[in-house]
């Protein structure tokens, strides 16, 4: 049995769709949702879900303690960023290598960095005129989104889209192929 921890920041609907997938699988389980925010609701729906959640500070994630506590009760292998917006502290990088995975709203090597996140990606891409926008699920390293990249997948940008239709196409495509990109990377890497 893979055990998987979800770290979020906001609404969760990857993290729901992650566990929904997961659901019926009886070799992976989302075994715990955690969150940087006390008024996340992604907390309400791991409540729903009836996954373990746990909300922490910026000094508990970045020192270890309680988190890194946590991750080792419930035996976790596999660490998904889904809407995360921190930078992950090294030892957790060193002590998952290779088993922690983020989404990207943009095509990364473009649009990514430190607050480059939701509507400022959308914003940022159309202004620069791009024809093209989408998804990148990449490994977590050091730097914020330049880890190694496992999957794209793209969308038109039409004239006149907005933040908000370009955000519910990347959500659209962030719900198809994040959960079974993920089942891929716990098969093939066999963790």
């Amino acid at each position: 049995m893979k055990r998987i921890a979800i770290f979020a920041s906001g609404n969760g609907t990857n993290a729901q769709r992650i566990a929904e997938y997961f659901a019926e699988n009886d070799h992976v389980e989302i075994s715990l949702i955690l969150a940087n925010k006390s008024s996340a609701i992604v907390l309400k729906r791991a409540e729903k879900l009836k996954i373990p959640s746990m909300v922490f500070s910026k000094t508990d994630f970045v020192q270890g303690g309680k988190v890194d506590l946590k991750l080792n009760e419930y035996k976790i292998d596999f660490i998904v960023l889904a809407g995360f917006l921190w930078l992950v502290p090294d030892f957790l990088i060193r002590k998952y290598r290779n088993r922690i995975i983020n989404i990207h709203p943009a095509l990364l090597p473009n649009y990514g960095g430190k607050g480059m996140y939701g509507n400022k990606v959308h914003e940022a891409v159309i202004e620069a005129g791009e024809k093209q926008s989408g998804i990148t699920i990449h490994f977590v390293n050091n730097n914020y989104d330049e880890g190694i990249i496992v999957f794209q997948a793209k969308c038109d940008i039409v004239k006149g889209e907005t933040t908000d239709t370009l955000a519910d196409k990347i959500h659209s495509l962030e719900h198809k192929y994040f959960p079974p990109i993920i089942e891929k990377i716990l098969y093939e890497h066999k963790y």
